[in-house]
């Protein structure tokens, strides 16, 4: 069998029973078919000319050609709080496996890209404009199957991005977890004002398993706002002490929460 093909299936077949487990979460195979999968990425970039290089070759170069490719709409954000900077991230959504997980292959046949990219693409290891490129393969939840942008903000460069992950210390508890936000949780965060981005799994990337999700603020007051209302609301409270996922110790074991900006080439 072919390789792309073989990776494809087993992802999706492996995902689907996994989400099946949980209850109230099963959908038909119809709305299964819906659901986006995402590329995160995490660029560690150098300093100096290096984030000049890399704005330039997201707005010029790989996101018009993901597009082309039917990727889209594509995040690209700094760290705006958080370890390691600078360092840039790149969601790239879509509705075909195949198509995310082969994209550079893709990439690499498109002639317009190659020559709008290749100072960055084609750069010298010696003077390359990151240190290191990092990438996560996700799959949306099936009660939030697809990505929400906000509406375009007046302000843009003030929007601020939150993205969250929720490790898990057993498989068991990772899919409570997802169960947990499928009982409410999403509902909360909106009630709250926090507007969700995305909620995924992670089928491949470090700390397994985990889930992670984005949400989207129109600036820093309205994040520390938001996270006090979803902390007080009596939906919450009731929700985070059923026995179901109250349980010691706790179906979450490590949670990592970073601030990002979008950059001026975002499409969210």
């Amino acid at each position: 069998m072919d390789r792309r093909k073989f990776v494809s299936a087993s992802l999706s077949a492996t995902v689907l029973s996994l989400a099946g487990s949980a209850k109230g979460i099963g959908q038909t195979g119809a709305a299964s078919a819906m659901v986006e999968y995402y590329d995160l990425r995490r660029y560690q970039l150098t300093s100096g000319p290096g984030t000049k290089l890399t704005d330039n070759y997201f707005a010029e170069a790989l996101i018009p050609a993901l597009n082309r490719l039917s990727i889209g709409p594509v995040g690209a954000f700094s760290v705006y709080f958080g370890p390691e900077t600078p360092a840039y991230y790149l969601l790239m959504p879509s509705s075909k496996l195949e198509t995310l997980v082969t994209a550079d292959l893709l990439l690499a046949r498109d002639p317009t890209f190659m020559k709008a990219g290749a100072l960055f693409w084609d750069a010298p290891a010696g003077s390359r404009p990151y240190v290191q490129i990092e990438s996560s393969l996700l799959r949306a939840f099936e009660g939030y199957p697809r990505m929400t942008p906000p509406a375009s903000p007046a302000t843009k460069r003030k929007r601020v991005y939150q993205l969250r992950q929720y490790q898990s210390p057993t498989n068991a508890d990772h899919v409570r977890k997802v169960e947990m936000f499928h009982d409410g949780e999403f509902g909360i965060f909106e009630k709250a004002g926090a507007q969700g981005l995305f909620y995924a799994d992670t089928l491949i990337g470090p700390r397994l398993p985990n889930l992670i999700y984005m949400l989207s603020f129109s600036d820093m007051a309205s994040l520390e706002s938001a996270w006090d209302k979803f902390g007080a609301d009596p939906d919450w409270k009731k929700l985070s002490n059923d026995p179901k996922f109250n349980l010691d110790p706790p179906i979450v074991s490590n949670i990592t929460s970073l601030l990002l900006r979008p950059l001026a080439c975002s499409q969210v």
